[in-house]
């Protein structure tokens, strides 16, 4: 069988197993392996302003921790802890790979009152695709963009 009608082959099966049906996804929560909740926790109350949702166990030292922001829930878990339930995940490192988006209202006011307590890793920009935007690093090294949609400059400016 030639090398075409095998790739032919795989994208028929392909085509075929997808159906054409979708998830019926209703929200995303990012899981943010952590190195340690407590600090996490008290970054994203204490300078981010989000709420405390639910803490394991309700006292510290906890290893898991989910905390809100409007419509905006972000799930925080001991890295020991969930290492012994999935081995598979030691060798992940913290914080790498991950990049969020929250979209903001007054993303310069946001930008203005924690831009001194925290490691900005992009200082606020007018992007050309639309986005004022500017992005942190938590604790443990998690991206986070904080962006509010703008009107799009002219094209060739």
């Amino acid at each position: 069988m030639s090398v075409i009608a095998v790739l032919d082959s795989l994208r028929a099966g392909c085509h075929n197993f997808r159906v054409n049906a979708k998830l019926p996804c209703t929200k995303l929560t990012p899981n943010l392996v952590v190195s340690n909740v407590d600090a996490s926790l008290r970054f994203y109350e204490d300078v981010l302003g989000f709420d405390r949702s639910m803490t394991f166990p309700e006292q510290p030292p906890f290893r898991f921790a989910s905390v809100t922001s409007g419509p905006v829930k972000i799930f925080l878990s001991d890295r020991s802890t969930v290492t012994k339930e999935d081995p598979r995940l030691s060798g992940l490192p913290v914080g790498g790979g991950n990049i969020m988006l929250i979209e903001v209202a007054g993303v310069d006011t946001v930008y203005t009152r924690i831009a001194s307590l925290v490691k900005v890793v992009m200082s606020l920009r007018t992007q050309s695709f639309g986005l004022r935007e500017f992005a942190i690093q938590d604790p443990d090294g998690y991206v986070i963009t904080f962006a509010e949609r703008v009107a799009k400059p002219p094209r060739g400016v």
